[in-house]
């Protein structure tokens, strides 16, 4: 399709994975398999959280919340992109497009808030111990959750808000998976240098913050270690922080490389790959990053499985 001005666009094409016959059963297959593995896995962690009462705590709140959040987010573009692969099908409807667009950040950002949430708990416990019951409180962590969740919508919102002053579009085609914010801006007529500054702009703040927030808690974290006495309890109070800090680099890696790939290879197959990561295969892994690396969640889901069998 030649680009034109599409006053009216009813839908879109998306155009992020191969056109070859012969790899689309594998890539459904491969796909499938990953979304299983990633659902069956975030379900087992909320599953050990809420069926043992060692668990509830503040930190193992909001990895629950975390795992609840990678399901959405993740179920967000994975089962449209089964079915399209399944049907040969790339069309996507505009009313669908902005809603997956809205639901993609949505639980991204979240993911991101929810980090910084266990950072700050990480923190509480290494730094203030004496005081942790105290301060992490359930109205203090259930605040958390909910300030996060609001934050996250109000972005989500924002971006929606931006796409939506488009009247028409050049072109139909997104060459991505998924509706992302950024080809939709270079698909619309009309300048989009004003909403291109301030969607990256709320983008940059909704992931510079969290970042900074995660930094913070680690260098008080770090310090407080190398200033302790005897840093031998110290240093295994800081292996607890090993798998969140790999679910953090695995997080903020991934999608720092996709938002400067929509920058730099705005239809190039290494934004896709980049998507990918961040989107299928980073939710996937997390669970198993928490659940290798943590005695706790590896008892827990040993319990439930023997008051299943």
């Amino acid at each position: 399709m030649e680009p034109q001005n599409l006053t009216h666009v009813s839908e879109f094409f998306l155009l992020g994975l191969s056109d070859d016959p012969e790899m689309q059963p594998l890539l459904f297959g491969l796909f499938l398999s990953m979304y299983l593995v990633t659902i069956l896995g975030n379900l087992l962690i909320i599953l050990a959280v809420s069926s043992d009462p060692h668990l509830h705590t503040p930190m193992y709140f909001f990895l629950s919340n975390l795992s609840l959040a990678d399901i959405c987010f993740t179920s967000t573009i994975v089962p449209k992109m089964i079915v399209d692969i399944h049907t040969h099908s790339r069309v996507i409807s505009y009313g669908a497009c902005l809603t997956q667009m809205s639901c993609l950040i949505l639980f991204g950002c979240m993911d991101g808030m929810l980090l910084t949430a266990m950072a700050y708990d990480r923190f509480i416990a290494i730094c203030h111990p004496l005081h942790y019951p105290v301060i992490m409180n359930p109205c203090l962590c259930c605040c958390l959750a909910l300030v996060s969740f609001f934050i996250s919508l109000l972005d989500s919102q924002l971006h929606n808000l931006i796409v939506l002053q488009f009247t028409c579009f050049k072109d139909v085609k997104i060459f991505n998976f998924f509706c992302d914010p950024s080809q939709l801006l270079r698909l619309a007529c009309s300048d989009t240098f004003i909403e291109y500054i301030v969607m990256y702009f709320v983008g940059g703040i909704s992931g510079f913050i969290p970042i900074s927030g995660i930094f913070f808690s680690y260098y008080k974290i770090i310090s407080s270690i190398l200033r302790a006495p005897s840093s031998g309890g110290n240093y295994k109070a800081l292996a607890t922080c090993g798998s969140h800090l790999s679910v953090v680099c695995l997080f903020y890696g991934t999608g720092i490389g996709v938002y400067l790939g929509s920058i730099l290879f705005p239809t190039s197959r290494k934004d896709v790959v980049a998507s990918i990561m961040y989107t299928i295969v980073s939710p996937m892994l997390n669970p198993f990053i928490y659940s290798l690396r943590n005695r706790d969640i590896k008892s827990a889901l040993w319990r439930l499985h023997r008051r299943t069998v």
